[in-house]
């Protein structure tokens, strides 16, 4: 009776501990299920006005005019630097680029081994943690791979300049070579490598539907070659316009990635989760004002250019001036989001983290620069907080640099030039230099500028071999040459 007893107790206490590790397992689903999901739509190169919604009559983008109209547009969203590679590290980091360990833009340089990321900080909560497109901060043999700060999948390009090409021999996922069937690099191959970058989104978002995900989608289109198949739909739209064919092309590579915009959208109502899902789009740095001529100095489509009212940024892609940092932003979340909404909020990239890591339940980092912003998503009283503003913004690149204060912005054009100062409240295009006059805001912006600069520390390459095979790979594993179709540009 006594072992009957001491076996019963015994089944009785395995119950228990089954039961209460089902109970606390169950929690922690359900926990984890009701964190937010985010998806971060980057579009490589897009200009401020190219989008229709603000009255460009070249380009066709329902999808995110859509987006627009069902959530809100920034008006002033600026990119974290000028170019590809910085703003993405700036974006991932939550850190200026005075703090950055990518500076420059040459296609892999890396973050260092210990830093942190969005992917990296939600994580350990659960979240499963995607990447599908251009990731530009480290190339394969080095610390900065995604792999290595925080990402479950990656697929696409790690280097630069192997991004330029849609049709090469292989894409990346996780550091391992993808290959693409019957592709010879430049505009040359059967496989076009953003149809199976985003069907490996498409196809990462519908796996995780049951629990919290962080899908960054740093799509290449419409940058690098102006490539787009002739069998596919927008292409047809634009094949008989007046323009240059690239810019055709072009147009066509946006109205495509407008399109799969929408597909995102319709997948996330499918599942039935577009309403714990936070949706983001935007560019990643200022318009290059492609396909320029006389007649058309800021190019065919204006990126930099208001149609309505012919305002103009100065500068663009690769300036400190605003054509190089304002670029299109739009924030969706049903049911979160007032649908219909402008904001004249000052933020950039450095933002996105704090922004995420506070919706998440996430720890930031101590040595980020950004601020969140959701209570100007959400609204304060939702937020249980007012919206913080910054101080000052900071850029650097290439021996320029770049302060913003509130409407206030001073810039140094090169190194050692003398500083410049914009009111840009009452000139947006950057034309009267107010330095003679207001000496005290420019010092004040000076020192703040002065603050904001250190000593870049990049990370580090055990072998740069597999980085410089997927640059060659841009011409389909050859060097490239004088003569090869698609200069071997760096950013």
């Amino acid at each position: 009776m006594h072992s009957f007893r001491l076996a019963l107790r015994r089944a009785q206490l395995v119950r228990f501990a089954l039961l209460t590790a089902g109970l606390v397992l169950a929690g922690t689903v359900r926990a984890a299920a009701a964190k937010p999901n985010f998806v971060y739509i980057m579009a490589d190169e897009l200009g401020y006005f190219e989008p229709s919604y603000m009255g460009n009559p070249n380009i066709r983008t329902p999808n995110i005019d859509r987006m627009a109209a069902e959530g809100i547009r920034f008006t002033q969203g600026l990119a974290g630097s000028t170019v590809c590679a910085p703003t993405r590290c700036c974006f991932l980091t939550g850190k200026h680029s005075g703090h950055t360990s990518v500076r420059l833009n040459g296609g892999g340089t890396p973050l260092r081994a210990e830093e942190q990321t969005i992917a990296s900080i939600l994580k350990p909560l659960g979240y499963a943690t995607g990447g599908f497109g251009k990731w530009g901060n480290g190339g394969r043999g080095s610390t900065g791979v995604p792999e290595r700060h925080g990402f479950d999948l990656f697929i696409g390009y790690y280097d630069q300049v192997h991004a330029h090409s849609y049709y090469p021999p292989y894409l990346i996922r996780n550091s391992e070579e993808l290959p693409l069937a019957g592709n010879h690099g430049n505009s040359d191959g059967k496989t076009y490598s953003h149809y199976v970058i985003f069907a490996e989104a498409m196809k990462f978002i519908r796996a995780n539907r049951d629990r919290p995900f962080f899908a960054y989608l740093p799509f290449t289109p419409p940058h690098g070659n102006f490539d787009i198949p002739d069998t596919d739909a927008a292409w047809a739209l634009y094949k008989d316009k007046p323009w240059p064919e690239p810019a055709r092309r072009y147009a066509a590579m946006v109205t495509m990635l407008d399109r799969q915009v929408g597909e995102v959208l319709a997948l996330l109502k499918e599942l039935g989760i577009e309403e714990r899902t936070l949706v983001m789009f935007s560019g990643d740095n200022g318009a290059n004002d492609y396909f320029a001529s006389p007649e058309q100095p800021r190019g065919v489509h204006s990126g930099n250019k208001n149609p309505k009212t012919g305002v103009e940024f100065r500068g663009r892609k690769t300036t400190l001036y605003e054509g190089g940092l304002r670029i299109p932003v739009l924030a969706r979340w049903p049911g979160r989001i007032v649908p219909g909404r402008v904001s004249d909020l000052l933020w950039y990239f450095p933002d996105v983290l704090p922004t995420v890591a506070e919706l998440a339940g996430a720890r930031a980092p101590a040595d980020i620069d950004g601020i969140s912003i959701l209570p100007e998503l959400i609204g304060e009283t939702a937020a249980g907080r007012k919206q913080g503003q910054h101080e000052y913004l900071y850029w650097e690149f290439t021996g320029q640099t770049a302060v913003r204060m509130g409407a206030w912005k001073a810039i140094q054009p090169k190194a050692n030039a003398p500083w410049e100062l914009y009111d840009l409240a009452s000139d947006l295009s950057e034309t009267k230099d107010l330095a003679q006059s207001r000496p005290d805001i420019l010092s004040r912006l000076q020192e703040y500028a002065k603050a904001a600069h250190t000593l870049v520390v990049e990370g580090t390459f055990s072998s740069t071999d597999l980085h410089e095979r997927d640059r060659a790979a841009k011409f389909g594993g050859k060097p490239p040459t004088s003569n090869a179709k698609g200069k071997a540009k760096k950013d």
